[in-house]
């Protein structure tokens, strides 16, 4: 199975929604629970039936686990190369053969060093097209940065390997859309980094993200104020007023449904939410932390605005619970769904979209 990579320009996108799309799934930080939620979410025969996954990691290293789990029932096969990976097999592909130094529940450097060894090949999948998208499983940045210290974040990575200038950091569950302005920054350095064109940009990639992944068509999205109570007429802050009502505005100009700016408890607090199709936060835990006490077990964090579809699930590496079979599979289980999904979504956008003469042809060329 050699899947061709989905381009805007491609025939191929069309057929995507009729096959079974093949799903590489990082291993994370072994140390952590990614091991353990990956064979759980797998362990499910279900799974199968919607994709072909690719564990990006070590034979090796899933027979530890599977002996710590005690879940010997795991069943997987090993392929040499990516044209390999087989349907209706789980597929480990081996991103090193040397033995592991394993300490369970504790971000190593070893442990971080691996896993960037698993991101870099999952990403050099995508890029050649082995792989129609990526599930990541949670990694300690932490560790990751001890081999890398330029090393920001998983979402930073892939905006690197894509070669784009930017991306959206958006937690998804069902209808609810939350997408953020700054990501992994820390709060002292926000209010500078919040400027009208950083807003208006983020508001384009949500608008385009929400028609071309989740198929809305005219998507309406909740702007969130930086301050509390808006700013109380510049009397808590003025970001509102020289920065994010002029974004709104501007978007409005470019057929971008936007409205707000909100304050962020009320709006979360009322349920406001519901009444929109995305939701844009300032910063991480203005976003986050509403997000996950709504859909913490089931929430999927997913990069929006790249060439490729890339999800994880929306929590961290678990290491207090790493090795303990305590660790739920459900947003793995709604990270591959979503990869999925979105792939899909992708290409039926596509051919929505195409030029009506190229579309005919792509069509007889299938039906010869």
């Amino acid at each position: 199975m050699h899947p061709t990579h989905p381009s805007s320009d491609s025939s191929d996108e069309f057929t995507f929604a009729f096959m079974k799309p093949i799903i590489g799934i990082t291993i994370g930080d072994y140390n952590g629970i990614g091991p353990e939620v990956i064979m759980k979410t797998l362990d499910d025969p279900r799974m199968l039936d919607f994709c072909t996954p690719v564990i990006f990691g070590s034979t090796r290293l899933m027979s530890y686990h599977k002996k710590v789990l005690e879940n010997e029932g795991f069943n997987y096969t090993r392929c040499r190369s990516l044209q390999e990976a087989r349907e209706k097999q789980i597929n480990v592909f081996n991103c090193w053969e040397e033995e592991l130094n394993i300490k369970i529940g504790e971000g190593t450097t070893d442990s971080g060093r691996y896993a960037l060894i698993a991101l870099t090949q999952a990403a050099d999948a995508l890029a050649s097209g082995h792989i129609h998208a990526l599930v990541t499983a949670p990694i300690g940045k932490a560790a990751v940065r001890q081999n890398d210290p330029s090393f920001l974040g998983q979402t930073e990575f892939f905006m690197q390997k894509a070669g784009a200038s930017e991306a959206l950091m958006m937690l998804t569950h069902e209808d609810l859309h939350v997408a953020l302005v700054t990501g992994h920054k820390a709060l002292r350095d926000v209010p500078a980094a919040i400027t009208s064109g950083l807003i208006l940009s983020k508001l384009q990639l949500l608008h385009n993200s929400l028609r071309k992944d989740f198929l809305i068509s005219h998507p309406r999205i909740a702007v969130l104020s930086l301050n509390p109570h808006v700013g109380e007429q510049g009397a808590m802050g003025d970001e509102e007023t020289t920065h994010i009502i002029p974004a709104i505005e501007e978007a409005r100009n470019k057929s971008i449904l936007a409205f707000g700016p909100f304050a962020a408890d009320g709006f979360f607090g009322v349920q406001g939410y519901k009444e929109y199709d995305g939701v844009l936060a300032m910063y991480h835990d203005q976003g986050l932390a509403p997000f996950k006490a709504l859909a913490f077990n089931e929430g999927v964090n997913f990069t929006a605005g790249l060439p490729f579809v890339r999800t994880s699930p929306d929590h961290g590496t678990g290491f207090g619970i790493a090795g303990k079979n305590m660790a739920s599979p459900d947003s793995t289980r709604q990270a591959i769904f979503a990869a999925v999904r979105i792939v899909s979504n992708r290409a039926t956008f596509g051919e929505m979209h195409a030029n009506p003469l190229k579309r005919s042809e792509a069509r007889v060329e299938g039906e010869g």
